[in-house]
Protein backbone atom coordinates (compact mmCIF):
# COMPACT_ATOMS: atom_id res chain seq x y z
CA UNK A 1 0.00 0.00 0.00
CA UNK A 2 1.80 3.32 -1.45
CA UNK A 3 -0.87 5.73 -0.49
CA UNK A 4 -1.60 7.44 2.19
CA UNK A 5 -5.22 7.53 2.01
CA UNK A 6 -5.33 3.50 0.94
CA UNK A 7 -2.88 2.95 4.16
CA UNK A 8 -5.07 4.81 6.77
CA UNK A 9 -8.63 3.32 5.04
CA UNK A 10 -7.10 0.09 5.69
CA UNK A 11 -6.01 0.79 9.17
CA UNK A 12 -9.65 2.03 10.23
CA UNK A 13 -11.34 -0.58 8.83
CA UNK A 14 -8.71 -3.44 10.24
CA UNK A 15 -9.06 -2.05 13.80
CA UNK A 16 -12.93 -1.50 12.93
CA UNK A 17 -13.43 -5.31 12.08
CA UNK A 18 -11.19 -6.70 15.63
CA UNK A 19 -11.55 -10.39 15.39
CA UNK A 20 -13.81 -11.32 12.78
CA UNK A 21 -13.56 -11.59 9.21
CA UNK A 22 -15.23 -7.73 8.47
CA UNK A 23 -17.23 -4.99 10.29
CA UNK A 24 -20.87 -4.22 10.18
CA UNK A 25 -21.80 -1.49 7.56
CA UNK A 26 -23.29 0.28 10.40
CA UNK A 27 -19.90 1.04 12.25
CA UNK A 28 -18.69 2.41 9.77
CA UNK A 29 -18.59 6.28 10.53
CA UNK A 30 -18.15 8.60 8.31
CA UNK A 31 -16.27 11.54 11.13
CA UNK A 32 -14.27 8.97 11.64
CA UNK A 33 -12.74 9.39 7.86
CA UNK A 34 -13.88 12.42 7.31
CA UNK A 35 -10.72 13.22 5.28
CA UNK A 36 -10.73 10.21 3.54
CA UNK A 37 -14.69 10.71 2.21
CA UNK A 38 -13.92 12.55 -1.33
CA UNK A 39 -12.01 9.36 -2.10
CA UNK A 40 -13.42 6.52 -0.66
CA UNK A 41 -16.71 5.16 -1.32
CA UNK A 42 -19.26 2.19 -0.77
CA UNK A 43 -20.13 -1.38 -3.62
CA UNK A 44 -23.42 -2.91 -3.39
CA UNK A 45 -22.94 -6.63 -4.34
CA UNK A 46 -25.45 -8.93 -5.82
CA UNK A 47 -22.73 -11.64 -6.83
CA UNK A 48 -19.61 -11.23 -8.41
CA UNK A 49 -21.30 -10.06 -11.80
CA UNK A 50 -23.50 -7.36 -9.92
CA UNK A 51 -21.69 -4.78 -8.46
CA UNK A 52 -22.88 -1.10 -8.54
CA UNK A 53 -21.46 2.00 -6.60
CA UNK A 54 -23.65 2.51 -3.33
CA UNK A 55 -21.81 5.56 -2.48
CA UNK A 56 -19.22 7.36 -4.31
CA UNK A 57 -16.85 10.37 -2.95
CA UNK A 58 -16.80 13.75 -4.50
CA UNK A 59 -13.25 14.03 -5.75
CA UNK A 60 -13.20 10.52 -7.29
CA UNK A 61 -16.60 11.49 -9.33
CA UNK A 62 -14.97 14.87 -10.13
CA UNK A 63 -12.00 12.63 -11.78
CA UNK A 64 -14.63 10.40 -13.73
CA UNK A 65 -16.86 13.94 -14.50
CA UNK A 66 -19.76 12.03 -13.28
CA UNK A 67 -21.82 11.37 -10.56
CA UNK A 68 -20.96 7.33 -10.13
CA UNK A 69 -23.80 6.35 -7.03
CA UNK A 70 -25.77 4.05 -8.90
CA UNK A 71 -23.38 3.16 -11.73
CA UNK A 72 -22.04 -0.19 -12.86
CA UNK A 73 -18.78 -0.73 -11.11
CA UNK A 74 -17.73 -3.36 -13.55
CA UNK A 75 -17.93 -1.01 -16.85
CA UNK A 76 -15.10 0.45 -18.62
CA UNK A 77 -12.79 -2.70 -17.83
CA UNK A 78 -11.77 -4.99 -20.59
CA UNK A 79 -12.61 -8.66 -20.66
CA UNK A 80 -9.35 -10.10 -18.94
CA UNK A 81 -9.50 -7.05 -16.37
CA UNK A 82 -13.41 -7.19 -15.72
CA UNK A 83 -12.80 -11.35 -14.89
CA UNK A 84 -9.99 -10.73 -12.62
CA UNK A 85 -12.33 -8.00 -10.81
CA UNK A 86 -15.35 -10.35 -10.69
CA UNK A 87 -12.69 -13.05 -9.12
CA UNK A 88 -11.48 -10.26 -6.88
CA UNK A 89 -14.88 -9.34 -5.37
CA UNK A 90 -16.05 -13.12 -5.24
CA UNK A 91 -12.81 -13.68 -2.97
CA UNK A 92 -13.31 -10.21 -0.84
CA UNK A 93 -17.32 -11.03 -0.23
CA UNK A 94 -16.50 -14.84 0.09
CA UNK A 95 -13.09 -15.67 1.69
CA UNK A 96 -12.84 -11.65 3.40
CA UNK A 97 -9.93 -10.74 1.60
CA UNK A 98 -8.44 -7.18 1.01
CA UNK A 99 -7.55 -6.30 -2.17
CA UNK A 100 -5.16 -3.54 -3.03
CA UNK A 101 -5.49 -3.15 -7.12
CA UNK A 102 -2.80 -0.44 -9.34
CA UNK A 103 -5.37 1.61 -11.65
CA UNK A 104 -4.82 3.16 -15.00
CA UNK A 105 -7.46 5.59 -15.57
CA UNK A 106 -7.51 6.30 -19.09
CA UNK A 107 -9.03 9.91 -21.29
CA UNK A 108 -10.67 10.19 -24.44
CA UNK A 109 -7.15 12.39 -25.14
CA UNK A 110 -4.52 9.32 -23.93
CA UNK A 111 -4.08 10.65 -20.82
CA UNK A 112 -3.32 8.47 -17.94
CA UNK A 113 -4.30 8.35 -14.10
CA UNK A 114 -2.46 6.43 -12.20
CA UNK A 115 -4.64 5.66 -9.12
CA UNK A 116 -4.27 2.67 -5.76
CA UNK A 117 -7.14 1.48 -5.08
CA UNK A 118 -8.34 -0.40 -2.12
CA UNK A 119 -11.33 -2.88 -1.59
CA UNK A 120 -12.24 -4.47 1.87
CA UNK A 121 -15.59 -6.23 2.79
CA UNK A 122 -18.35 -5.10 5.20
CA UNK A 123 -20.97 -7.30 6.69
CA UNK A 124 -24.90 -6.54 6.39
CA UNK A 125 -26.91 -8.57 9.47
CA UNK A 126 -28.62 -11.06 7.84
CA UNK A 127 -27.17 -10.80 4.28
CA UNK A 128 -23.34 -11.57 4.84
CA UNK A 129 -20.64 -9.60 3.26
CA UNK A 130 -22.58 -7.76 0.43
CA UNK A 131 -20.80 -4.48 0.68
CA UNK A 132 -17.89 -3.55 0.15
CA UNK A 133 -15.56 -0.68 1.49
CA UNK A 134 -12.97 0.86 -1.00
CA UNK A 135 -11.07 4.09 -1.99
CA UNK A 136 -9.37 4.83 -5.29
CA UNK A 137 -6.73 7.64 -5.03
CA UNK A 138 -4.70 9.37 -7.91
CA UNK A 139 -0.46 8.92 -6.78
CA UNK A 140 -0.39 12.27 -8.86
CA UNK A 141 -2.83 15.36 -9.50
CA UNK A 142 -2.41 16.57 -13.01
CA UNK A 143 -3.52 19.78 -13.98
CA UNK A 144 -6.20 17.84 -16.52
CA UNK A 145 -8.34 16.04 -14.04
CA UNK A 146 -11.93 17.06 -13.42
CA UNK A 147 -11.60 18.68 -17.21
CA UNK A 148 -10.87 15.26 -19.10
CA UNK A 149 -12.90 12.60 -17.61
CA UNK A 150 -11.62 9.03 -17.38
CA UNK A 151 -13.80 6.50 -19.43
CA UNK A 152 -11.62 3.68 -19.71
CA UNK A 153 -9.43 1.90 -16.40
CA UNK A 154 -7.49 -0.96 -16.37
CA UNK A 155 -5.44 -2.83 -13.97
CA UNK A 156 -1.42 -2.38 -13.63
CA UNK A 157 -0.94 -4.32 -10.41
CA UNK A 158 -2.81 -6.26 -7.57
CA UNK A 159 -2.57 -8.29 -4.49
CA UNK A 160 -4.69 -9.74 -2.42
CA UNK A 161 -4.14 -9.84 1.47
CA UNK A 162 -5.68 -11.49 3.99
CA UNK A 163 -5.66 -9.68 7.01
CA UNK A 164 -4.98 -12.12 9.51
CA UNK A 165 -1.95 -13.35 7.63
CA UNK A 166 -3.58 -16.51 7.22
CA UNK A 167 -6.56 -17.15 4.03
CA UNK A 168 -10.07 -18.55 6.12
CA UNK A 169 -9.52 -20.90 3.25
CA UNK A 170 -6.36 -22.72 4.56
CA UNK A 171 -8.25 -24.13 7.53
CA UNK A 172 -11.24 -25.46 5.96
CA UNK A 173 -11.76 -29.65 4.65
CA UNK A 174 -11.23 -28.06 1.14
CA UNK A 175 -8.03 -27.98 -0.21
CA UNK A 176 -8.40 -25.54 -2.96
CA UNK A 177 -9.94 -22.51 -2.99
CA UNK A 178 -12.99 -22.09 -4.98
CA UNK A 179 -12.74 -18.74 -5.88
CA UNK A 180 -9.40 -17.82 -6.90
CA UNK A 181 -8.87 -20.23 -10.17
CA UNK A 182 -11.09 -17.55 -11.62
CA UNK A 183 -8.42 -15.23 -11.97
CA UNK A 184 -6.96 -14.65 -15.73
CA UNK A 185 -5.05 -11.98 -15.29
CA UNK A 186 -1.41 -12.29 -16.68
CA UNK A 187 2.07 -11.12 -15.55
CA UNK A 188 0.99 -10.02 -12.32
CA UNK A 189 3.21 -11.36 -9.67
CA UNK A 190 2.10 -10.52 -5.81
CA UNK A 191 5.64 -10.85 -3.69
CA UNK A 192 4.73 -11.25 0.00
CA UNK A 193 6.88 -13.10 2.91
CA UNK A 194 6.33 -16.73 3.15
CA UNK A 195 3.34 -18.54 3.96
CA UNK A 196 1.94 -20.86 6.31
CA UNK A 197 2.21 -24.13 4.50
CA UNK A 198 -0.26 -24.77 2.01
CA UNK A 199 -1.04 -21.34 2.05
CA UNK A 200 0.72 -20.59 -1.70
CA UNK A 201 -2.14 -20.92 -4.63
CA UNK A 202 -0.68 -20.65 -8.58
CA UNK A 203 -3.81 -19.19 -10.50
CA UNK A 204 -2.95 -18.77 -13.81
CA UNK A 205 0.31 -16.23 -14.39
CA UNK A 206 -0.83 -15.18 -10.58
CA UNK A 207 0.76 -16.58 -7.81
CA UNK A 208 -1.06 -15.43 -4.43
CA UNK A 209 0.00 -15.51 -1.32
CA UNK A 210 -1.11 -14.35 2.35
CA UNK A 211 0.27 -11.03 2.81
CA UNK A 212 0.34 -7.63 5.13
CA UNK A 213 -0.36 -4.09 3.96
CA UNK A 214 3.14 -3.22 2.70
Amino acid sequence: MKHGVTQTLYSYWDNLRGARPAPNRSEVDPSEIRGLLGDTFILETNGPHDVRYRLAGTRLCSAHCRELKGRNYLRGWNTKDKEALESLIAAITEDAAAAVIGVNGHTERGQILQMEMLLVPLNVPGEGRTRILGSCTPMEKPYWIGLHPILNQSISSLRLVWPDERPYFVDTATPVNPILPRFTAEGMVMPTPPLPQGAERKVGHLTVYSGGKS
